[in-house]
């Protein structure tokens, strides 16, 4: 294992400027990451200095056998945590060969709203709180639980510490550097209500790099949970019961809110959100309807409220919001499946180009 260990960890820059490029994607469940690599002849430092390459559409469920090929354009770089040196890990979204969005490509439609001339105005800022659950690979049932059976009731496991109440803090510290050292505006972890179960911020981010940072802090910590022979969901109520379920909320400010006089801006906003409650529900992950009850720190999906520290409420404004009279709010609805580029974009769409 050791030979296998040095050959791994071993630095090509003695011997060659080539680097290796990990292409990254969103398979056909929406859902699934998929990646492959290829070897580029020296650094590069901006997607448009990269190829355009392909894939099989019809083995990753986004395009018929008789015509398979996807076409990836690479959209954002990050280094390689895994690789080091000047490797790089790729964010691609996906098209036709004729040049044309296919129906699993989210980031495209983002692309568009986020390059709105009053969007790009507002410079809209983003923290998402993206939370999992880490399980046992051959049983599907959290780290830290008896197979088969219950830990005790939830309490002492928020961020907790201590053998007997904190699981998977090796893996959840590992993710945390290797984002960091990718380029990922990660700004905190902690452990969650549920055992097994945590959570990892990424923000302020601005537009859709926000969403770009999340995905590639999801394939990270799917190679990190690969390498450990466990299993991370994203499931939005993994266990069901007296248990908390998972969710993505997302903290969100525009120019306008952050500027004096912004909190009559946030409670417009507000409105507007309340009054596309539905469409965003939609759109806000699949199964949500399971975590959304009214119980356990959420507000139930066919209601739409606010209020200032109201964790059981839609959207949530901070106690410094309403006293400093500017700042942000949170969205509480997204659940942890959701996609960041639908749930970034439509936010803005809504809040700033929709009117009423």
């Amino acid at each position: 294992m050791s030979l296998l260990t040095d050959l791994i960890n071993l630095d090509l820059s003695d011997n060659t400027e080539k680097i290796i490029a990990e292409y990254i994607w969103v398979g056909g469940s929406g859902m699934d990451m998929r990646s492959k690599a290829r070897t580029l002849s020296g650094p590069v430092t901006d997607p448009s200095q990269l190829p355009k390459w392909n894939y099989d559409g019809s083995s990753t469920g986004q395009a018929p056998g008789e015509d398979s090929e996807v076409i990836l354009y690479p959209q954002a770089i990050f280094k390689d945590p895994f690789r080091r040196g000047n490797h790089i890990l790729v964010m691609c979204d996906t098209y036709t060969p004729a040049g044309e969005p296919i129906p699993t490509n989210k980031r495209h439609a983002a692309a568009q709203i986020f390059s709105h001339p009053d969007v790009v105005a507002e410079v809209p800022w983003y923290g998402i709180e993206q939370e999992y659950t880490l399980l046992q690979k051959d049983v599907k049932w959290p780290v830290g639980w008896p197979i088969g059976g219950f830990p005790g009731p939830q309490g002492p496991y928020y961020c907790s510490v201590g053998a007997d109440k904190s699981f998977g803090r090796d893996i959840v510290d590992a993710h945390y550097k290797a984002c960091l050292y990718a380029g990922i505006n990660i700004s905190g972890i902690n452990g969650e209500v549920m055992p097994g179960q945590w959570e990892f911020q990424v923000g302020p981010s601005v537009g859709i790099s926000a969403a770009d940072e999340v995905w590639i802090a999801r394939y990270i910590l799917e190679r990190i949970t690969e390498i450990a022979g466990v299993v991370v969901s994203f499931d939005p109520k993994p266990i069901p019961g007296d248990w908390n379920g998972a969710g993505a909320h997302t903290n969100y400010s525009t120019k306008s809110m952050r500027e004096e006089g912004g909190y009559e801006i946030i409670k417009k906003a507000i409105d507007k959100l309340g009054l596309r409650h539905k469409e965003h529900i939609s759109a806000y992950g699949e199964g949500n309807e399971r975590r959304l009850t009214g119980h356990h720190e959420t507000a139930d999906i066919n209601t739409f409220k606010w209020g200032v520290a109201n964790r059981g409420a839609s959207i949530r404004v901070g106690r410094d919001t309403e006293k400093e009279g500017k700042g942000y709010f949170e969205d509480r609805r997204p659940a942890s499946n959701m996609d960041p580029y639908i749930v970034t974009s439509m936010v803005a769409e809504t809040t700033i180009l929709w009117n009423p």
